[in-house]
């Protein structure tokens, strides 16, 4: 195969990361839309190109063993890490969060970043919910440890 087939995923991710920003209500409404389109890009040629039953069992084995193998991870992961309380009297301050982000990174790397999110999330807001500003340090938290943290082990 081609490096074409590689267009209608990078038209798909442009369009997820600027739909929401250039056009707005339009992408409120028709993503879903616009996501067919960018599978249909595949599908199509696939179709023509390899024949139906070909295509047909591409999508199906996309969507049944690694779509649903996913979901279903990820089903597990917030099932198991939002049953996880994190209690403590502990306040937000830039060595506490430093902390909760330093640990969050290597707890990434070892139950992966959506587990260890869905753990130290809620802990991160409470300690810092009498800040008056305190919006980086959850953006600082979505890098680092739902992103970057991952990156240290395979698991991630």
């Amino acid at each position: 195969m081609s490096l074409w087939w590689v267009l209608p995923f990078a038209g798909l991710l442009l369009c997820i990361a600027t739909g929401p920003l250039l056009f707005r209500h339009a992408w409120e409404h028709h993503y879903g839309k616009i996501a067919a389109f960018w599978a249909a890009l595949v599908i199509g040629p696939l179709a023509l190109a390899f024949g139906i039953p070909s295509a047909t069992q591409a999508v199906l084995h996309a969507l049944l063993t690694e779509y649903m193998s996913f979901i279903i991870l990820l089903f597990a992961l917030f099932t198991i890490s939002g049953g996880i309380f994190v209690a403590g009297n502990i306040h937000g301050t830039p060595l506490v969060n430093a902390g909760l982000l330093l640990g969050g990174a290597v707890l990434a790397s070892v139950i992966g970043t959506t587990g260890a999110s869905m753990i130290l999330i809620r802990p991160l807001i409470r300690a810092n919910d009498n800040r008056r500003f305190n919006a980086h340090v959850v953006i600082f938290f979505i890098f680092l440890v739902s992103n970057i943290g991952g990156s240290l082990t395979p698991l991630g």
